[in-house]
């Protein structure tokens, strides 16, 4: 996953909001990528977060909005196991982002229903997603910012 500028100013609708989500994306990949093991996985707030958690998470979502998978365990979404690598979570984020951005990309209308609901009854709107996974993905990149500088001091993108 390159690192990503934001989109530039007066580009259309779509390309605005996954500019600015595929920007938030490369951060937090950014983020995981070279990061010392174990305190990758190693939570880093009484809560339990750790970087690769973020990671793994926000590859959950991805599939979930997107790709209409069901994650079964949302908390076991914030956890790696012994057995996951930085590598392979990274990865996996990486394919689900480019699975997802095919699907957006083929989004002809931001106001018609995403096209794999992850449930029966709820279809929001591809604009309701992105506007959604823009806050998401924003959000646990300013976790990981703060999780990554406690970890080695590494600072900015």
């Amino acid at each position: 996953m390159a690192d990503t500028k934001p989109p530039r100013a007066g580009a259309d609708e779509k390309t605005t909001l996954l500019g600015f989500l595929d920007h938030l994306r490369s951060a937090v990949a950014s983020k995981a990528t070279g990061a010392p093991e174990p305190q990758v996985r190693t939570p880093g707030v009484p809560s339990g977060t750790s970087v690769l958690g973020l990671v793994k998470h926000l590859t959950v979502v991805e599939r979930f909005y997107f790709l209409g998978e069901d994650t079964g365990d949302w908390a076991a979404s914030m956890r790696p196991t012994s057995e996951e690598t930085a590598e392979q979570l990274l990865a996996d984020y990486r394919t689900a982002v480019e699975q997802a951005n095919r699907v957006i990309e083929a989004c002809p209308d931001l106001s018609l229903p995403i096209p794999h609901p992850p449930r029966p009854a709820s279809a929001p709107t591809m604009r309701w997603v992105l506007a959604h996974m823009i806050e998401e993905t924003g959000r646990h990149a300013g976790h990981a910012d703060i999780l990554r500088e406690q970890i080695d001091g590494s600072t900015g993108r």
